[in-house]
C-alpha cells in the first residue's frame, strides 16, 4: 500500500495577532513544521502548538527561518555563514527546549520561505543550514524541496532527506515553485489540489503551470496553513487519499 505524509507549517501566530487555524490542522496532518521565533510565532503560542501536537502524536519539526519578523520571513536575505550556522542552531535549540516541556520531541527540520528556497539551490547556504543541523543532532532529518541540488548535497554530507511537494503550490517546468509574486502561484481549490496531489502519489508526476508533465520524488505533502482554504484543502486532500487506500504516516517513528 502507498504511504504519504501530510506536513502543514503552524506555530506562526504572534500575540494577539492570529496565523492559521493550528488546532484545525492538527487532526488532519501527520507532521507538523513549527516556527522557531525568528520568522514567526512567540514562545507562548509555540508551546501551546507543541502540547497540542504532543496530544495528537503529530511529529514535530524545526521550521527554521531568516531573522524577518515582518517580513515573515519571505524576503531574500545573505546572511554570513557564521551567522545562518548559528541562527540555525539557536532555532532548533529554542524548539527543543519547548518540545521537551510539551513531552514531544524535534525530529526533523524543514527551512521556511525565502531560506527555503535560497538553500535549494545556494550551496554556501545550503552547507551552513546542514552544518547547523549537523552541530545540534546528525540524526535529524532534513525536509528540502523535491529534485533540488540540496537534495543530494545533505544526502553527501550525511543527513537524511525527506523530498516534499506543495499541495497548494504550483511548479514551474524545472521542478521550482512558482513566485509568489506571479499569478496561479497558489492554488485555492481543495479539489484541484486533492487531485494533482493523488496523482502524485500514485504516478509519482504533477502538471507544471505551463501544462508540462515533470516527475517528483515526495515522501511528504505541504499544505501552507496561512492560506485562507488550508483546512478544507487539507481536509479533502487527506479524504481523496484515504478514499484511494492511501496509508497517512508521519515519515519519521518513534
Amino acid at each position: 500500500m502507498a504511504s504519504i505524509d501530510l506536513n502543514s507549517d503552524l506555530g506562526e501566530s504572534f500575540g494577539p495577532w492570529p496565523m492559521g487555524d493550528d488546532v484545525s490542522m492538527l487532526s488532519i496532518v501527520t507532521s507538523a513544521n513549527i516556527a522557531c521565533g525568528f520568522h514567526a510565532g512567540d514562545p507562548a503560542g509555540i508551546l501551546s502548538v507543541l502540547k497540542a501536537a504532543a496530544e495528537r502524536g503529530v511529529a514535530v519539526g524545526a521550521h527554521v527561518g531568516y531573522r524577518d519578523l515582518v517580513g515573515f520571513g519571505r524576503r531574500d536575505m545573505d546572511p554570513s555563514s557564521a551567522e545562518l550556522v548559528a541562527d540555525t542552531i539557536y532555532q532548533i535549540g529554542a524548539l527543543q527546549g519547548l518540545a521537551t516541556a510539551a513531552g514531544t520531541r524535534v525530529r526533523y527540520v524543514k527551512p521556511h520561505g525565502a531560506l527555503y528556497n535560497t538553500i535549494a539551490n545556494d550551496a554556501r547556504q545550503a552547507a551552513d543550514v546542514i552544518a547547523g543541523i549537523r552541530a545540534v543532532d546528525p540524526a535529524l532529518v532534513l525536509m528540502a524541496l523535491s529534485g533540488a541540488p540540496i537534495v543530494a548535497q545533505a544526502r553527501a554530507a550525511g543527513l537524511t532527506v525527506v523530498c516534499e511537494a506543495f499541495a497548494d503550490r504550483a511548479y514551474n517546468a524545472d521542478g521550482s515553485l512558482v513566485s509568489r509574486r506571479l499569478p496561479g502561484a497558489v492554488i485555492h481549490d481543495p479539489q484541484a489540489v486533492a487531485d494533482r496531489m493523488l496523482r502524485l502519489v500514485t504516478e509519482g508526476r504533477i502538471t507544471a503551470i505551463d501544462g508540462s508533465e515533470i516527475a517528483l520524488e515526495a515522501q511528504s505533502i505541504c499544505i501552507h496553513g496561512d492560506t485562507p482554504a488550508a483546512v478544507a484543502i487539507a481536509r479533502t486532500l487527506r479524504e481523496a487519499l484515504s478514499a484511494e487506500g492511501v496509508a497517512l504516516q508521519p515519515f519519521v517513528h518513534g
